[in-house]
């Protein structure tokens, strides 16, 4: 479909993306005296609480970059005079035919996003000073919105539902996992980054958004057009529940700041609760932050590699496990097609150490990590950085993670009565391991 938004900053996004390499060197030299502070982010799929609630993790470190006119490298496109004119002609003409008005803020935020645009690279995005402060504010984990996670879909490039949270406005809707969201309040949104579309959907509190959703597979597809009010929406991203018979459940949504907590006090709570086996529901869990994540990790492995990276330097980063709280129960670990990033790691090393069964389908596969850069006007910008391995040096990035026992989720039987095929037989499998 073609996008249906004619802005100014479009039109220049599309004709600045040829211009690179004069555009990332631009950002470089406009940002004088530059900090860059590195926050490794694992960031898998997204949600419409802030793409992915971008997944910020403990900081790798701060480093301060001084920057001046005269230090433009040798070979650099701005010594270039014929593309720095070219630039200033293109400007020239846009000013004095293009049939809008456009800004000169409006320019700049355009050659910054069609840098990262122009990288080849789904997760790559830059983040205007507003933006960033938008997506510090969603890992908080309260923003207000409809209740949706969703990522960027790499095949129809259309943003896809992921999962829907419990008693939000999405749920009240009947949104539903793998819905697709193809018009946000009537503007196509084929192909937008997906910061853009958290940004449409979400909005002051008791207003609506206009979402136009095409469901099910291709020749049985369904159009709906839904009324969503924007509330308050607190992510619980830990859920327990005891399933008797000392069988625990517990569910991780998404890998945030407060998973940490939330996870510690479920399972000290299945341990009360006098936990024989444990089923970890990693099921449509986009990912998040990698400190997180090694966390929950070092409640549950024994001792050894949680994960490692290798960046395109071959330099290793190792992330460890000294073994001090190794869960001593049998486990069961519940995956699917929509398990992704850090899920993925967690998910890897349980299989690599043999501490639980993966059961259910093969994992999203991005073993990927993403790094964010701020900047000292306040902007920032998200880069790939490096691949993650698993502890037995696996990459499954675009190939993911195989289960031991697969199991497709029966989506019929649980639309009759709620049963959950693959939680069945998750109990099933516990049962016949506890001694």
């Amino acid at each position: 479909m073609e996008q249906k938004d004619n802005s100014g900053k479009s039109f220049w996004l599309g004709v600045l993306t040829g211009f690179i390499v004069v555009g990332f060197v631009a950002v470089v030299v406009l940002c004088i005296n530059v900090y860059v502070q590195r926050s490794r982010e694992d960031s898998g799929s997204g949600t419409e609480t802030g793409s992915g609630r971008n997944r910020i993790s403990s900081s790798a470190g701060t480093a301060e970059v001084s920057i001046d006119q005269g230090s433009i490298p040798e070979g650099s496109v701005l010594r270039n005079g014929e593309v720095v004119g070219k630039i200033g002609a293109l400007e020239e003409l846009i000013d004095r035919e293009f049939i809008d008005s456009v800004s000169d803020d409006a320019i700049e935020e355009g050659i910054y996003s069609g840098i990262m645009g122009a990288l080849d690279d789904p997760y790559a995005e830059y983040y205007s000073p507003e933006e960033w402060i938008e997506m510090q504010q969603d890992t908080q984990g309260i923003y207000y919105g409809i209740g949706a996670y969703l990522t960027k879909d790499l095949d129809t490039l259309y943003p896809r539902i992921t999962g829907v949270i419990k008693n939000t406005p999405a749920e009240e809707s009947g949104l539903l996992e793998n819905d697709y969201i193809v018009e946000v309040n009537g503007q196509d949104v084929y192909d937008m980054d997906l910061s853009d579309v958290v940004k449409m959907i979400r909005g002051e509190e008791k207003t609506t958004v206009h979402l136009d959703i095409v469901r099910g597979e291709l020749g049985e597809r369904e159009e709906l057009e839904l009324d969503v009010e924007r509330r308050k929406v607190e992510t619980p991203t830990v859920e327990y529940q005891n399933k008797g018979g000392g069988l625990a459940y517990i569910s991780i949504s998404e890998f945030d700041v407060v998973t940490v907590d939330q996870f510690a006090e479920a399972l000290a709570e299945a341990r009360a609760d006098k936990m024989k086996g444990l089923i970890l529901d990693l099921r449509s869990n986009p990912g998040g932050s990698l400190s997180a994540v090694i966390q929950i990790a070092r409640m549950l492995l024994p001792q050894g590699h949680v994960v490692y990276t290798e960046d395109k330097y071959g330099h290793q980063d190792f992330y460890d496990c000294d073994g001090s709280h190794e869960i001593d129960v049998p486990m069961v670990v519940l995956v699917n097609g929509n398990s992704a990033s850090a899920s993925e790691i967690l998910a890897g090393a349980i299989k690599d150490y043999k501490k639980g069964t993966l059961l259910g389908t093969t994992t999203y596969g991005k073993g990927i990590v993403q790094q964010l850069f701020t900047l000292t006007d306040g902007s920032a910008i998200k880069l790939t950085v490096s691949h993650y391995y698993t502890p037995l040096g696996n990459d499954i990035h675009k190939v993911g993670i195989e289960p031991d026992e697969e199991l497709q989720f029966d989506a019929e039987a649980y639309k009759a009565d709620e049963t959950d095929n693959q939680l069945e037989r998750a109990l099933e499998i516990l049962r016949g391991q506890i001694k």
